[in-house]
């Protein structure tokens, strides 16, 4: 799905891919905790996963993963389409340039439905956006397990000046 105000589709060069994997996966301290790892960042969706873990059990009984650990995937990968669709936006920068961009980045609400329990050895995360305005944009996201069942689905907005 592609949004009329967003940039029709780009490709990326590896320089600013590694880029936004380094500030994502290893100088947001959180998103290390989680093991979030991005798999794909494309402007129109990006994608990542996470890998089930002790730590990250929310029910000892049925080894279910926690709620919060969906949600905060959740808003993780719906930060990431928005870094994603901003650096599209704005390839006339340098790579390097664009990641500057990313400084004001912020959760305004997330709403999370969650459709079935998080039992698994992994799972994957997708996240779009929908509106990417001057000051706020809107995201959706889905939280599958490794099997591709949908478990959760999610809706945020974030200030992004």
């Amino acid at each position: 799905m592609s949004s009329p105000n967003l940039t029709p589709a780009v490709a990326f060069e590896p320089e600013f891919i590694q880029g936004l994997t380094q500030i994502f996966e290893e100088r947001i301290p959180f998103n290390r905790v989680l093991g979030l790892e991005i798999t794909e960042v494309a402007p129109e969706q990006v994608t990542g996963r996470i890998a089930m873990r002790p730590e990250l059990v929310g029910h000892f009984a049925y080894n279910r993963l926690h709620g919060g650990v969906i949600s905060a995937g959740l808003d993780a990968i719906g930060g990431l389409a928005i870094m994603a669709a901003i650096g599209a936006r704005h390839m006339e920068d340098a790579p390097l340039a664009r990641l500057h961009r990313f400084s004001r980045l912020g959760t305004i609400d997330l709403r999370v439905d969650y459709l079935h329990a998080g039992i698994g050895e992994q799972f994957v995360l997708r996240g779009q956006v929908l509106r990417l305005g001057s000051r706020v944009a809107n995201t959706r996201m889905e939280f599958l397990d490794g099997q591709g069942q949908l478990l959760a689905t999610g809706a945020a907005a974030y200030i992004v000046s």
